[in-house]
């Protein structure tokens, strides 16, 4: 069934599945991104930084919300028109090899001048094996109304 504006609460709470990072993530996020510091891509460089290893790009764990977020069924039906925004924090590295998943929580919600559309603000927190931190933030989405939507 899709989810509208009108069918998303404020205060409702979801948790994703979990996937685990690893060495190939790292690496296609590197060609993909062109990003090839060497935090991503060279161990022996890591060995004397404070994490001892390499670590996962931080906005390859912002990516992956995204695609933890779909397979929340609650919001892999919601009709999205847009998302507006990110306002994310990095709290932790990501490790290859840690396992990740999400909570969600709507924060808000409000109408907008237009009477096909919503704003609503998830408020994410991904989560590594051990429940700690590695990123969190609120991400603003235009929802379809149910009157007006497509």
């Amino acid at each position: 069934m899709e989810r509208y504006y009108e069918d998303m609460e404020v205060g409702e709470e979801h948790e994703s599945p979990a996937r685990t990072i690893t060495e190939t993530d790292v690496v296609n996020f590197s060609a993909f991104s062109g990003d090839w510091s060497p935090v991503h891509s060279d161990e022996e460089f890591c060995r004397k930084t404070p994490f001892k290893t390499r670590i996962a790009h931080g906005l390859l764990g912002l990516a992956l919300t995204e695609g933890l977020k779909i397979r929340i069924p609650a919001l892999a039906t919601a009709r999205y028109m847009a998302s507006l925004y990110w306002n994310y924090k990095f709290t932790a590295p990501i490790l290859i090899g840690d396992t990740l998943r999400l909570t969600v929580k709507i924060q808000s919600k409000r109408e907008t001048k237009k009477p096909d559309r919503g704003i609503v603000v998830e408020y994410v927190t991904m989560l590594n094996q051990r429940n700690e931190v590695v990123g969190e933030g609120e991400h603003g989405l235009m929802i379809y109304r149910r009157a007006t939507g497509p």
